[in-house]
């Protein structure tokens, strides 16, 4: 285990731990939204440096993660068919469909190709006007302006033979659907930095105060989320329920404008299925009327797509905070990250897979009573 004391900031790591120790006086369930801070709370341990009785619950804020398995199943239908160039980021080509992931499809002759932007998915329609080139747009906020670039950009410039499989949802949605659930046990929200990079923060106040939880943002640097539970704990231990940016350095409140109005350009709110979750109201985008033209969905007819997830696969109860990567049955036996059952193994921001990678195998209760 890599502890957050073997970093150069150490010290300063350890100061703060000790003030938040001494802020805590009962106990706190508290939920990182963002994969990328659960792997940073994994790796460097920090959910052991706090007090006893603080847990660290992970959220869904994996894009991988709660994309839906009809979503892969539908992608993995676009990529077999002859003439068709899917286009996708690595992390999706490992996710399990029913019965496949791409890299098997691949395998089996589909052209399915890596890109790192959109644009280059642009890029290869241009090159091919004789193909039909698709690109399998997954992923929260932040994902969402390149890949409204790339459709705007299309649309300028005429390039008729592509497409985008679209599949991004929206924090806060989610926020709300976990306060609103009947086993819901969090009291406080760090915030995703990154997302607010781009929206801002100016839709958490009404959440915050609905549901009387603090929510402060955070970024993904051991000591920006030791600062951002430092800030929740003192609103918690004093009753507040406010928002709080701990990321001033990246977060405005208002956000990136701009992107938010090419995002309004391309996109309109819609309800959207997460995976292992269910259906969020008004919790995604899709392609609006003006680019229904460039709606992969449409083009090739596959909407009609429904899958069930394997009754093996606790996935959903970890999205939800419900349960923790190592309280699966499943966990490291029957799905690893060579044999993942569910996105929370394969995808590089899931709990799951952080909970393998970083030894954290046995469930906290079972050292209890060992």
């Amino acid at each position: 285990m890599k502890y957050l004391t073997e970093f150069r900031d150490g010290e300063v790591a350890s100061r703060m731990a000790k003030e938040i120790r001494q802020i805590v006086t009962r106990p706190w369930c508290i939920m990182e939204v963002c994969g990328g801070q659960t792997h940073s709370i994994i790796r460097n341990g920090i959910d052991q440096l706090l007090p006893e009785g603080v847990e660290m619950v992970h959220g869904p804020g994996c894009p991988v993660c709660v994309t839906p398995l009809e979503v892969i199943d539908r992608a993995l239908a676009i990529a077999a068919q002859p003439e068709v160039i899917l286009c996708s980021f690595g992390d999706m080509l490992r996710v399990p469909g029913t019965d496949k992931d791409l890299f098997q499809v691949k395998s089996a002759g589909a052209d399915v190709r890596i890109v790192y932007s959109p644009l280059d998915a642009v890029k290869i329609a241009i090159k091919n006007p004789e193909k039909e080139v698709v690109f399998f747009g997954v992923g929260f906020e932040t994902t969402a302006p390149p890949n409204a670039m790339a459709l705007h950009i299309a649309r300028q410039q005429g390039v008729r033979n592509f497409s985008m499989l679209v599949s991004h949802v929206l924090v806060p949605p989610a926020i709300e659907a976990i306060m609103q659930s009947e086993s819901n046990r969090v009291q406080a929200f760090l915030a995703a930095g990154h997302v607010c990079s781009v929206m801002g923060y100016w839709q958490y106040p009404p959440i915050a105060e609905k549901y009387r939880v603090p929510i402060v943002v955070s970024g993904f640097e051991p000591l920006d989320i030791m600062e951002g539970l430092r800030r929740t704990l003192l609103q918690l231990e004093r009753g507040e329920h406010r928002v709080d940016n701990a990321y001033e350095r990246i977060v405005t409140f208002d956000g990136n404008r701009t992107a938010q109005q090419l995002l309004a350009e391309v996109f309109e709110v819609c309800d959207r299925p997460w995976r292992g979750i269910g259906v969020i109201p008004a919790s995604g985008w899709r392609l609006n009327a003006a680019y229904h033209d460039f709606d992969a969905e449409r083009r090739f007819a596959v909407t009609d797509i429904h899958a069930v997830e394997s009754p093996l696969c606790h996935s959903g109860e970890v999205l939800r905070g419900a349960l923790k990567p190592n309280q699966c049955p499943a966990f490291g036996k029957q799905c690893t990250p060579r044999h993942p059952l569910g996105a929370t193994m394969v995808s590089s921001e899931g709990a799951c897979a952080a909970y393998y990678n970083y030894g954290r195998y046995i469930a906290v209760e079972e050292l209890t009573h060992a």
